[in-house]
């Protein structure tokens, strides 16, 4: 087994970034589960968060294999939670050639890492409430169902792991 590494994604990463989320968005909507539109994940709308750093790739040998923002504060989707002990990760996506859970499960482990790095308390996150086999997949890392939210357009199972 090859290890898989993670980096943050800087400007010379922004195509690669894009494409990754792009290639997931359309799967998705081919499975009839679209969950972004190709405005909220193109080059001119993840610059910034690019920019700020919240972007990581997880390579597989030399070949970006999957992203994941992760963030210090998420005011959209846990806006009723204090922010200072947890962090976030909004847009985990794998390109379709690695589907299969190491890459996506790299990706979360390092997560977790991060934020017990960061001194944080719990990881979560959230997913369309919907999506009972993506929900799977978190609870079987370990993430534990915390409450489903209306946020916008968008009703949402929310997850935390507790970060030891």
């Amino acid at each position: 087994m090859h290890p898989i590494s993670v980096r943050q994604a800087t400007l010379n990463d922004l195509s690669t970034v894009a494409s990754i989320l792009s290639e997931a968005a359309f799967w998705l909507k081919q499975q009839n589960m679209t969950l972004w539109e190709e405005n909220e994940i193109s080059t001119k709308s993840i610059c910034q968060d690019i920019e700020l750093g919240l972007f990581y790739i997880a390579f597989y040998e030399d070949i970006a294999a999957g992203v994941v923002k992760f963030q210090t504060e998420d005011l959209v989707f846990w806006s009723d939670i204090p922010q200072e002990n947890s962090a976030f990760i909004h847009r985990l996506a794998v390109r379709r050639s690695f589907a299969g859970g190491s890459v996506s499960t790299a990706l979360m482990q390092w997560a977790v890492e991060q934020s017990r790095d960061l001194g944080k308390h719990f990881l979560r996150l959230d997913c369309a409430a919907d999506r009972s086999r993506l929900r799977i997949v978190y609870e079987n890392f370990g993430f534990h169902h915390h409450s489903d939210q209306q946020v916008g357009p968008y009703f949402v199972a929310r997850y935390e792991y507790k970060v030891n």
